[in-house]
């Protein structure tokens, strides 16, 4: 069995200190004003703006499917850091986030979270060559100096630490673009990320490579995987039932499969994103 996270992980004290919940637009209120404002976190290949500024990745390609069947007749891109992706939703700056976030039970009690649209697994991006070695999570932790970063609010950093990974050997950035310059100019002698990303950031640049020999961590002998949603306020409920109607209808087309599998997706990743529902997710304990 896969897991999306170990027993006790938390989230970074950020954000569980945010912001008074602002009411977000309903369903009605987007429909009348013809346009939704979807987040992404500019991350391939689950959400990110091409140079047009229009949204591509796994959930925009399939959010813009699910938006037009709900009537409404534009999309108005958002950008932001993936750390911002929950306060922005809680302060009401977007309606949704279609950044294919990981549904964990600590974010459930802060948002709330469509079906799942994907699963993925862990990476590893190291310099080229490899020169350390590394190969797993597990490497960082120990007597040795080597370093890993991570990206503000993602989940690698309890994982990590789950492993036995001290703080103080954790990098963070705020975009998954700066992890080649911060490998590059010794500040980090990897980034830990998802494996998709992972393989993204390697044909960006010869300087890095994905570690070929990745070990998947394992936590309480479980393997460490997580299943993304699309998001929204913790107010929208109508908003987020509507999407989960026509997600569940189209998950089982070839649309909707040939969609992941154009961004990388395995034809496993494609089986698991039907193993959990969100309700098992965010009550995993």
């Amino acid at each position: 069995m896969r897991i999306t996270k170990a027993p006790g992980w938390a989230l970074p004290p950020l954000l569980l200190s945010l912001a008074a919940i602002t009411q977000a637009a309903d369903l009605d209120e987007i429909r009348e004003r013809g346009s939704i404002r979807i987040a992404v976190a500019n991350e391939v290949p689950y959400g990110y703006l091409d140079e047009n500024g229009e949204g591509r990745g796994a959930g925009p390609e399939v959010a813009r499917h699910l938006i037009d069947e709900l009537g409404i007749g534009d999309i108005e891109w958002v950008v932001t850091d993936f750390g911002e992706l929950i306060p922005g939703l809680r302060e009401g700056r977007f309606d949704m986030a279609a950044a294919e976030m990981a549904i964990l039970p600590e974010r459930c009690e802060l948002i709330l979270y469509s079906e799942p649209n994907t699963t993925y697994g862990e990476g590893l991006l190291v310099a080229a060559g490899n020169p350390l070695e590394l190969q797993a999570y597990a490497d960082f932790a120990g007597r040795n100096d080597h370093r890993v970063a991570v990206m503000g609010g993602a989940d690698q950093r309890e994982i990590l630490m789950a492993l036995g990974v001290a703080e103080e050997k954790i990098v963070t950035i705020a975009r998954n673009e700066e992890a080649i310059e911060v490998i590059a100019a010794g500040e980090a002698d990897a980034y830990a990320a998802t494996g998709l990303t992972v393989t993204a950031l390697d044909q960006q640049s010869q300087a890095v490579e994905a570690a070929l020999d990745f070990v998947d961590p394992m936590i309480d002998g479980e393997e460490v995987r997580s299943w993304g949603g699309f998001a929204f306020g913790p107010e929208a409920h109508e908003l987020r039932d509507a999407i989960n109607e026509v997600l569940v209808a189209y998950k089982p087309t070839r649309a909707w499969e040939r969609t992941l599998t154009e961004h990388g997706f395995t034809q496993e990743d494609v089986l698991n994103a039907f193993k959990y529902s969100t309700e098992q997710l965010c009550a995993w304990d």
